[in-house]
């Protein structure tokens, strides 16, 4: 395994900066109306995650700041899953891409789990 020197080179980082970019594309589509609400906190919330983890790997000496920036990151991809709920209930995403999305979710709150539970696999 090759080491891992920058936040960049974490799976969940580049996951979470990839579903971010996704949830970007598609929320140009949603209605005007949902610029300073939906589309914001949609936006907002994927971003805090990538945003996150890159704080959590500056703090990784210290563990319990390491996990906190984690949980916080960790709290926002849950964030970002319900406002994919609302987008889907309002029509402004198809059930397929919502599928995708909340999958991806899925998979980057697991990996997040994993470091919060074993952070000294992490730590400098």
């Amino acid at each position: 395994m090759d080491k891992i020197r920058t936040h960049n080179d974490l799976d969940v980082y580049q996951l979470s900066f990839e579903a971010g970019m996704q949830i970007f594309e598609i929320s140009k589509n949603f209605p005007k109306e949902e610029k300073y609400s939906l589309t914001d906190q949609v936006r907002r919330s994927s971003r805090s995650i990538s945003g996150n983890i890159a704080e959590a790997w500056r703090h990784r000496r210290y563990p319990k700041s390491f996990i906190s920036k984690l949980s916080t990151s960790e709290g926002e991809a849950a964030e970002t899953q319900v406002w994919l709920d609302y987008a889907l209930a309002c029509e402004y995403i198809k059930e397929e891409k919502y599928k995708e999305l909340y999958l991806k979710y899925n998979n980057i709150i697991g990996k997040l789990v994993n470091m919060i539970r074993n952070p000294e696999k992490w730590s400098i």
